[in-house]
């Protein structure tokens, strides 16, 4: 059974160890903590993306208020991979709240699309392996990078941009996905209106507050336009 975990996981380790590194080796040459803060927010928060960015902002002088609530919009997604995944994860016993603590983006794709046989209580064993073993690469991604860090000198300018590759690369993939490029626009848009009308410390609440009322606008005028049409063709 471990070894079928383990085997599914593979692509995941190998995308993991090296991201891992990064947020260790930014964290120890970015922030004044002790080298093993790094490991446990792997252990405790287990946020890829959202640790690289509380890393990014705390050394940018960004207040606590600005960290949690990028850090809740950044992984809001979450919630609903959850809400989808309750049936599969009904009468996992303890297991089931560290299977929803341990749903990332892409231990979520393993979930939903490996082949599953009819045996329930196997099939949940596989996916807690499956979340275990992903949450252990990134844990010696973390430590191993933040060990370097502390270790070895040299100049790590540049490297808090695999947060920006990372969100590029997130914003690519919600494109093709949505086929929208309205969400892109509007997040833009607040953005350098925030930069130009709100004090540094709250630029990001600002920004965020903004885009998600334009979004939330969008979609009741766009539901709004909708349910005439489909009245009108159910008549």
């Amino acid at each position: 059974m471990n070894n079928t975990a383990f085997r599914l996981t593979l692509p995941i380790l190998f995308g993991y160890l090296p991201l891992g590194t990064a947020f260790g080796v930014l964290f120890t040459t970015q922030l004044d903590h002790a080298w093993w803060i790094a490991p446990f927010m792997g252990l405790v928060i287990y946020a890829g993306a959202g640790q690289i960015l509380a890393v990014s902002l705390l050394a940018a002088n960004a207040g606590l208020l600005e960290v949690a609530v990028a850090m809740f919009v950044l992984n809001a997604r979450h919630l609903f991979y959850g809400l989808s995944l309750l049936g599969q994860f009904r009468g996992a016993g303890w297991r089931k709240a560290y299977l929803i603590f341990g749903l990332t983006d892409e231990t979520y794709s393993l979930l939903t699309s490996r082949p599953r046989g009819r045996d329930r209580v196997h099939e949940q064993h596989v996916d807690f392996r499956i979340t275990a073993f992903n949450q252990l690469y990134w844990l010696i991604g973390c430590t191993a990078g933040a060990l370097l860090g502390r270790m070895v000198a040299f100049n790590s300018a540049g490297i808090e941009f695999a947060l920006v590759a990372l969100f590029i690369v997130l914003t690519i993939e919600q494109y093709k996905s949505l086929g929208d490029s309205f969400p892109l626009w509007a997040g833009a848009a607040a953005a350098g209106l925030a930069i130009l009308a709100v004090p540094q410390p709250h630029q990001l609440i600002a920004a965020i507050a903004v885009v998600t009322a334009v979004l939330l606008i969008h979609y009741l005028w766009h539901r709004s336009r909708t349910k005439p049409e489909a009245s009108s063709n159910d008549g």
